[in-house]
């Protein structure tokens, strides 16, 4: 070939390298990010510390997901402020899908009186888990019935283990101060100090969900006393329910999954298929019966809103009751 073809050959694949190149850094970057996803590990934020129910779901999910999304999704634990900590590092990264969190009914309570992000800021990918909250005492504990604790607490302050101020915790036992007790609240934000103030006789009574403690009641550490709930909690029929005793608010713990809004649809959808179908298999619905949750708990993205809402509503609505 004469040199002059060869020039002109080399001088038009330049040019072609050079448009194509153009082309590409001209693209919008929204059309790169939506070319492959998940491009990377889909990271995972638990707003409170290892070891509770939030983080156990966590990475019972992480390992459901991996299949399905092509992805690990490594456990992050950010805990603090009522799990505010990890919902704002979750809300200050990038809406690309490639950071999940956990938002719990007690860090819902938080908006509710008027935090700094609003429920508008996520986007609810499906709830996943919806378990009473009940009161719990060590197992040698002198309080052998609610009555008993009812009974002392109208002359003795007792001090209660929950989980954070602002919480929905803090809703339940202030409507039973409301009425005479004198149970001061004593927050932790991690499950394991929560859990040690009982055994270690530092908290007269706890907060929580027995799923959560199953170890503890398993091996006979702690016992239930009664649950916030409308019916006999699941693994617990002859336990006293709160209600009977004249105390009429109640609040269900959920754990949802969510992300931030402003996410593109077609990797919500994605996401939300690939929960659903996780919450669909047999490893999960194992997961809710060793939690002693409702067998009934899952809510697909479709009615996850409506369901965050119908919470806040109810949350809002009790949480100006203090004694």
């Amino acid at each position: 070939m004469p040199r002059s073809d060869l020039d002109s050959s080399r001088r038009a694949l330049m040019l072609a390298s050079t448009a194509a190149l153009a082309a590409t850094a001209l693209r919008p970057l929204g059309a790169l990010a939506q070319e492959k996803y998940p491009s990377r590990p889909v990271e995972f934020v638990v707003p409170w510390g290892a070891g509770g129910g939030a983080d156990q779901l966590a990475r019972r999910l992480g390992k459901l997901l991996e299949p399905e999304l092509k992805v690990s999704l490594p456990v992050v634990n950010v805990p603090g402020a009522t799990g505010n900590t990890g919902m704002t590092k979750m809300l200050t990264a990038q809406p690309d899908g490639h950071t999940l969190a956990i938002l719990i009914g007690d860090t819902l309570a938080t908006i509710a009186a008027g935090g700094r992000w609003k429920l508008a800021d996520v986007i609810p990918l499906g709830i996943m888990i919806r378990q009473p909250s009940g009161l719990f005492v060590k197992m040698d504990s002198k309080y052998k019935t609610f009555a008993d604790l009812l009974a002392d607490s109208k002359n003795n302050e007792l001090k209660v283990a929950i989980l954070g101020f602002g919480s929905a915790d803090e809703i339940l036992i202030n409507q039973i101060n409301a009425q005479g007790s004198k149970l001061r609240m004593v927050p932790f934000a991690s499950p394991g100090e929560r859990y040690s103030s009982i055994l270690g006789g530092h908290a007269d009574v706890l907060v929580e969900q027995a799923g959560d403690i199953r170890s503890f009641l398993d091996s006979k550490q702690m016992r239930p006393l009664a649950f916030f709930a409308n019916a006999p909690a699941p693994g617990f029929p002859n336990i006293a329910l709160v209600k009977d005793s004249g105390f009429p608010i109640i609040i269900n713990q959920f754990r949802s999954i969510v992300v931030r809004a402003g996410t593109d649809a077609k990797q919500v959808a994605m996401l939300s298929a690939a929960l659903e179908k996780a919450a669909r298999s047999p490893d999960f619905t194992k997961y809710l019966e060793d939690e002693l949750a409702d067998p009934a708990s899952f809510i697909p993205a479709s009615g996850a809103s409506a369901f965050l809402e119908q919470e806040l509503k109810l949350i809002m609505a009790n949480l100006a009751k203090k004694p």
